[in-house]
């Protein structure tokens, strides 16, 4: 059956339960549901697909939405599935030809299940492929994440630093002020840089773009300047283009001096579809003060330290370095609400007064799709496989933004309720990316 024909009338979308280990993020939450059933949109539920986020079956009940009791019987009924998590040779396995996912896929870095995907007629939707356009700005599932994994990268830096952040003025002595130092400051940077001026921390920060300076000195951090010589230093949707030998080698010179005399190092340089630039040396590391913490939230695609173990804490030479992944599902209850948003906003596109409109005219269902009926459509992904551009499809005329938000959209609104224009004008650009997003 074709997924894109909604069984008995009415459209039915299926919020899968994660089987990832250790992902405990859910891809809709029951605020979300209720909008959506709402709108006349049957929303099925995989048991338990909420409790690893702290929403029970029963919230989602009472949302409008109905339980089935496994993985078959959702991917059975559902046209739309939502996930968070890319799905596993079982989940695609129970896929219905035609139907449409909506997840972080990471299609550069997994050309194997695209090509799968296109295979069986998927069309499918990735969450890390959303444009950085002021319009996508409430989609933009890269950004939520990363602000999780920022906040959340300052925390474990603090449980493990045997000492204090801020300064403290005692009758035992004074205590200095930990100093910390952050490597990229995109979303996860600036909140990073953040958390960590709040917990009263000295903190300096490097990004490869001088045009962050800024964002960065707006925080109360100081911006560290390496000199590379380079000046192409960021690709056209804001992200870090991969640094040539020289400039990695300048960049670890100078950093290795700051990591030397700092508390804290918290790296976050990456670039799409690459492994993460080394940063910080296992020579850098055995330079650092003993008690001190690296924490490497490029972990999932090799880590900016020499030394990280993805997945694992490590400790060399008296300094623990942090290699934990998925940062973000450690913080599920709002990462999960941040994430449902962001795909609210993405599926009002593409689903209109219940039915299913797919206009691949619109510059964001278009630059997100990563296949459709049978053909890998993402233009990165087809450039990885060496594929040739595709065949112009005929597109249905666009219609305006206004006209395609069915009555269940919030595009203005962000996670936490401010409008977006509040959220621009207080969010700066994201301009380094961070493995735990994708």
């Amino acid at each position: 059956m074709d997924g894109n024909a909604p069984r008995g009338g009415r459209l039915v979308v299926g919020v899968a339960k994660e089987i990832v280990p250790d992902e405990a993020r859910v891809a809709a939450v029951p605020d979300i549901v209720g909008r959506w059933t709402a709108a006349g949109i049957d929303i099925v539920v995989q048991a338990g697909a909420g409790e690893g986020a702290f929403f029970a079956d029963a919230a989602y009940e009472d949302a409008g939405a109905t339980i089935v009791p496994d993985a078959a019987a959702l991917y059975d009924r559902a046209a739309v599935v939502l996930k968070v998590q890319r799905p596993t040779e079982d989940e695609l396995g129970l896929l219905r030809e035609g139907s449409i996912l909506v997840a972080f896929l990471a299609p550069l870095s997994n050309p194997n299940l695209v090509e799968q995907l296109a295979a069986k007629r998927i069309t499918a939707f990735s969450m890390d492929a959303i444009p950085r356009t002021t319009r996508a700005q409430s989609m933009d599932a890269l950004s939520s994440q990363a602000t999780v994994a920022g906040y959340k990268a300052v925390l474990l830096a603090a449980e493990h630093l045997p000492r204090f952040f801020p300064m403290l003025t005692t009758a035992a002595g004074s205590i200095t002020p930990a100093k910390a130092l952050i490597v990229g400051a995109g979303v996860a940077g600036l909140q990073a840089i953040a958390t960590a001026r709040r917990l009263g921390a000295v903190v300096e920060a490097y990004d490869t773009r001088p045009v962050v300076k800024e964002q960065v000195e707006s925080l109360g951090a100081r911006f560290v300047e390496i000199e590379t010589g380079a000046t192409d230093t960021q690709d056209a949707g804001g992200y870090a283009k991969e640094a040539s030998e020289e400039v990695l080698r300048r960049q670890q010179e100078v950093l290795a001096d700051r990591a030397a005399r700092s508390d804290v190092v918290i790296t976050t340089a990456a670039v799409p579809g690459k492994a993460a630039p080394r940063l910080i040396s296992a020579d850098t590391v055995e330079r650092m003060r003993p008690g001190s913490v690296i924490v490497d939230l490029a972990a999932e695609t090799g880590g900016n330290c020499e030394l990280t173990k993805p997945g694992e804490v490590v400790t060399h030479g008296g300094v623990t370095i942090i290699g934990t992944i998925n940062i973000p599902g450690t913080m599920p209850a709002h990462a999960s609400q941040m994430y449902a948003k962001n795909v609210q906003n993405l599926v009002a596109l593409f689903v209109k007064d219940g039915t299913l409109n797919l206009n691949f005219g619109d510059d964001i269902v278009k630059g997100t799709c990563v296949t459709h009926d049978g053909e890998i459509t993402h233009e990165p992904t087809r450039a990885r496989l060496g594929l040739a551009a595709p065949e112009p499809a005929a597109t249905p005329v666009a219609e305006s933004a206004a006209a395609q938000a069915p009555a269940f959209a919030d595009a203005s609104a962000t996670a936490d309720g401010s409008t977006a224009a509040e959220d621009e004008a207080a969010t700066p650009a994201p301009a380094v990316t961070t493995a735990s997003q994708t």
